[in-house]
């Protein structure tokens, strides 16, 4: 079983009266219907003075500007004049020959082109679940992410080219698998889903239809949280293109992908000349970031409220959870010294404030915030009103300001409304 992760789009209808009225067209080269192909045409004389700027003027590649855009000439247009602007700023043109991205990136991102799908596609692997978000954004610059991407998604297009040659039909496009065995909470650290939405931005934007087709496999019962986090961040043919595989998933991989191309790892029979299953000298698995990598301590993030909490006394926020296994997520930093933090329930039929009235599900204790910002999660059991406290009444003479973010998301991923109610206490 599998199922396409998005509606599909509507389709474009050939209008031309030698045709069945239903007859789909793709918007491909050789498969316009007459008013596409004056599209493409018009579309052709309007950014003729940027074509020689471009890594191909063929048909092939203005149509999927087009496409990206519904043939919405104006539209098209203005995206494509922006993609030059963008290939001059980051230098694209040079990009594989002149950078190459920071040590750490080179051996702690996962992922790589390993094999190619019975059309002759490149496939491209992302393996989420050893990555260190946190490790890896202490250590490079999120331009540095950017820049990373970008050189990737060049290599792709130039394999796709030698595809193109080698096989003599066009290859525009690559599978991609997503590998989310391991995928938690570290990958939902809002920092991380916050850089990474920026990396699918910018792809988005910059390199449109260049995916295939995605399938996702061993997704977790995290999955759905984790995916609503960033599906905004995708076009609606993106998501299209999204498969999410169940258990029989080596089986169908197999049905796109011939066997002596497909790692054993993932159900096939290609393994590297030393026999690992991985196929370890394509495909990279990430894992921890040592600290000698980190060039910072800290992210620099954006809270929603700052409170002062005055000696002696403790700050709590209390946040109405409606349905079980909803996520409360929280971020919280401090100033000049720590600060404790904890999650309570309060217990049914009881409008007490006390701590001791309440059941504790995240114990508190003190955390040196101040040095290093924290953040965590909570997936609740059941609903009701959860507390979090932040607890100043160690202090007998120092005030503390805490910044802090705090969110629900329902077991599905969205948001929940904002039901909460604050309250500062002298215990």
């Amino acid at each position: 079983m599998h199922r396409v992760f998005a509606r599909r789009s509507a389709p474009v209808l050939d209008d031309s009266p030698a045709t069945p009225l239903y007859r789909i067209m793709s918007g491909r080269a050789g498969d316009l219907s007459p008013k596409q192909a004056a599209v493409l045409q018009e579309f052709r004389e309007r950014v003729q003075d940027i074509l020689p700027q471009l890594p191909s003027q063929s048909d092939h590649y203005l149509l999927r500007w087009l496409r990206a855009r519904t043939f919405n000439i104006e539209k098209a247009e203005s995206m494509l004049r922006k993609h030059v602007e963008f290939r001059k700023h980051m230098k694209v043109d040079t990009i594989i020959e002149d950078w190459k991205p920071p040590e750490v990136i080179e051996k702690y991102v996962s992922g790589g082109l390993c094999g190619y799908d019975k059309e002759g596609n490149p496939i491209w692997y992302d393996v989420i679940g050893p990555l260190d978000p946190k490790g890896l954004l202490m250590s490079a610059t999120k331009q540095d992410f950017i820049r990373t991407k970008v050189r990737d998604t060049e290599m792709l297009r130039k394999e796709c080219e030698r595809q193109s040659a080698k096989l003599g039909r066009h290859v525009e496009a690559i599978t991609l698998i997503y590998d989310c065995e391991g995928l938690g909470m570290k990958h939902m650290w809002k920092p991380a889903v916050e850089a990474y939405g920026d990396i699918l931005t910018m792809f988005e934007e910059n390199y449109p239809e260049g995916l295939k087709r995605v399938f996702l496999i061993k997704a977790p019962k995290l999955f759905p949280i984790a995916y609503n986090l960033v599906k905004h961040f995708l076009c609606e043919e993106t998501r299209r293109k999204i498969v999410v595989l169940g258990g029989n998933w080596r089986e169908v991989l197999r049905k796109y992908i011939d066997e002596d191309q497909l790692p054993v790892a993932y159900g096939g029979s290609l393994t590297d000349p030393d026999g690992n299953p991985q196929c370890r000298t394509k495909i990279k698995y990430g894992g921890v970031v040592p600290r000698s990598y980190y060039v910072q301590d800290s992210i620099k993030v954006q809270y929603d409220q700052t409170v002062t909490i005055r000696r002696g006394s403790s700050f709590q926020l209390e946040c109405e959870v409606f349905c079980s296994n909803s996520m409360l997520r929280w971020q919280f930093a401090s100033e000049s010294a720590d600060i404790g933090f904890g999650v309570f329930l309060k217990r049914n039929g009881t409008d007490q404030q006390k701590v001791t009235d309440m059941t504790e599900v995240v114990p508190s204790e003190r955390y040196n915030a101040h040095f290093v910002p924290e953040d965590g999660s909570l997936t609740c059991a059941e609903p009701g009103v959860y507390v979090l406290r932040f607890d100043n009444t160690y202090s007998v003479l120092q005030s503390k300001k805490v910044s802090f973010s705090v969110e629900v998301l329902s077991p599905e991923g969205e948001p929940q409304p904002r039901t909460r109610r604050e309250e500062a206490r002298l215990d």
